[in-house]
């Protein structure tokens, strides 16, 4: 059993070293760990410095492509090397590392495709209130439009089974983590979440502009994804509403 942890980064040359420090190197059931670096473009020495910590695979993007494309890199060059299970996690060293085992062991006991690394957002004291109260409202929004349980749907904390990233698209241009979610669902993948630890903020985030600017973005990508992975449940909806106001217009007409 392989994995192969993956790492997208844009100018992460001073938090990718403590990042990698952390990962580990041996894990129950799983007889090889390589690690991945996804450098999306970097205009620092990032690339530079994955090789000198010891990163197994260097993926370089010719230019900055944004989050969405740097995920996809990284499966499709995880898939390449034969990895069973890929694990995503962030070069901010936000996640904890330890709990990549607990990220997995639902993948190896063959209960889940997905698992996704719950933060526990309602309850964060590291997210301003503002932000616990976007992060519940667009996890409750996705858990509609996917049809699973989703209490934390932007964590890019995430293992996959290899079955699940060669049925994995993104077509978005901004993030990877709501579309997956809304295609997991219409695919009926198995999408479990287990709880996880977050370690103190070492830079402010890079996705996040502004919140009206994040709330346009991931409402575009939510529309988006569920026309596309939804589509029949769509029409069907849209087509009811149309007879419906038909009828009640026939009715007032006699």
């Amino acid at each position: 059993m392989k994995l192969i942890i993956q790492i997208p980064c844009y100018n992460e040359s001073q938090t990718l070293p403590e990042t990698l420090k952390a990962l580990p190197r041996q894990i129950k059931g799983i007889d090889q760990i390589e690690y991945l670096v996804i450098d999306d473009g970097s205009t620092d020495d990032t690339t530079q410095i994955a090789r000198d910590h010891g990163v197994d695979h260097v993926v370089r993007l010719p230019q900055h492509m944004g989050l969405a494309a740097g995920f996809v890199a990284g499966l499709d060059a995880s898939l390449k090397q034969d990895a069973d299970i890929i694990v995503n996690t962030d070069a901010d060293n936000q996640y904890q590392a330890d709990d990549i085992p607990r990220l997995i062991e639902p993948i190896l006991a063959g209960r889940a495709d997905i698992v996704v690394g719950d933060r526990g957002v309602a309850t964060q004291k590291e997210f301003t209130f503002t932000k616990r109260l976007l992060q519940r409202l667009g996890s409750w929004v996705i858990a509609r439009a996917s049809g699973t349980n989703t209490p934390d749907a932007t964590s890019g904390f995430r293992a996959i089974s290899r079955q699940a990233a060669l049925r994995t698209l993104v077509l978005s241009e901004y993030s990877y983590t709501l579309e997956t979610l809304i295609q997991a669902g219409s695919q009926r993948m198995v999408v479990e979440f287990v709880p996880i630890r977050i370690n103190p903020k070492t830079r402010p985030s890079r996705l996040v502009q502004s919140t009206p600017h994040y709330v346009a973005l991931s409402t575009t990508t939510i529309i988006r994804a569920y026309t596309m992975y939804r589509t029949l449940r769509l029409f069907t909806f849209i087509g009811i509403a149309m007879i419906a106001g038909a009828i009640t217009l026939w009715i007032k007409a006699r």
